[in-house]
Parts: structure tokens; C-alpha cells; sequence
């Protein structure tokens, strides 16, 4: 019986915290209308940033680096936030909407600006916001974490690419 309730609260657990497969399973959601406009909406952002930064965007010049920008960076990110934070503030009535976006997804991405604070300039941790927000969006949306944290390596990846391509 304790194992039962173990297993229960462990499952439980996870649906909170979107460690669960998406409801249209492990890839099906990418057709989804909401992510692929989350995609499509990158590009002019990444064209913008390439055009007024130039070579001024810091480059991930090593291998160590790029796995840190497309892998360890969305996935750590994304389970903190989207997933144990997010979570638990829907969880806790976080569900009531300002406008398109729910208190959780709103207090999490102030918490995730200011994690940006500690190592970007205030523009640039602002900047994370729309995507923030984005990401939020998708994590309530399928009630997993799995897309935002991939659309976040995406994200990561454009950026690193443009960065890398500017560099003077």
C-alpha cells in the first residue's frame, strides 16, 4: 500500500512539474499552429539581432560551450522554471489570466528575467521575456515541459548561430 501511494505521489509529482509526454505524444505537438509560429516568430528576431549586434554577440567558440547553449542551458532552465517553479504556481491557483498569460507564466518569467540579470545586461535579460512568455505558454498549453525545452535549444541555437556568422 505505501508503494502504491509512492508511485501515486511520484506520478503526481511529475504531472506538476511536466516531466509527463505530451499529449499528442513525442512529436506530433511540433504541427502544432502555436509552436510553429513560436519557430517562425525566431527568425526576424535572429535576422534583427545579426543586423544591430554584428560582431559585438559574445560566440560560443568551443564544443563545451555550444553543448552548453543548446543543451545543458534549455534543459536546466526549462525544468526550473517551466517545469518545478510554473508548476507549482498553477498548482497553487496560479491559473487566473492577466490578459493571454496566467499569473504562473508571468511569475515565472520575472524569475527567469532575473536569472538573465545575473550575467547579461538589464536589455538583453528584458529581451528574454517575449520567449519566456512563449515558453510558458506552450508548458501550460500541453502540460509538459518537452516543448518548451526543445523550442528553447532552437531559440539557443539560432542565437548562437547568428553570433557565430556576425563575428568580425
Amino acid at each position: 500500500m505505501t508503494q502504491d501511494l509512492d508511485r501515486a505521489s511520484a506520478a503526481a509529482l511529475r504531472r506538476e512539474c511536466g516531466l509527463v509526454t505530451p499529449p499528442l505524444g513525442w512529436w506530433r505537438w511540433l504541427g502544432d499552429a502555436h509552436v510553429l509560429a513560436s519557430l517562425l516568430a525566431a527568425l526576424p528576431v535572429w535576422l534583427a539581432l545579426g543586423m544591430t549586434m554584428g560582431g559585438r554577440m559574445q560566440v560560443a567558440h568551443t564544443w563545451g560551450a555550444w553543448l552548453s547553449l543548446v543543451l545543458v542551458q534549455p534543459v536546466a532552465e526549462e525544468l526550473v522554471f517551466r517545469g518545478v517553479l510554473q508548476g507549482q504556481l498553477l498548482r497553487l491557483g496560479g491559473t487566473r489570466r492577466a490578459g493571454p498569460f496566467t499569473w504562473a507564466n508571468l511569475a515565472t518569467t520575472a524569475g527567469f528575467i532575473g536569472l538573465h540579470l545575473i550575467s547579461q545586461p538589464p536589455a538583453w535579460a528584458l529581451a528574454t521575456a517575449a520567449p519566456s512568455l512563449l515558453l510558458g505558454h506552450l508548458r501550460e498549453r500541453f502540460g509538459s515541459v518537452l516543448p518548451a525545452t526543445l523550442l528553447h535549444a532552437v531559440y539557443n541555437a539560432g542565437f548562437g548561430l547568428v553570433a557565430y556568422g556576425m563575428r568580425t
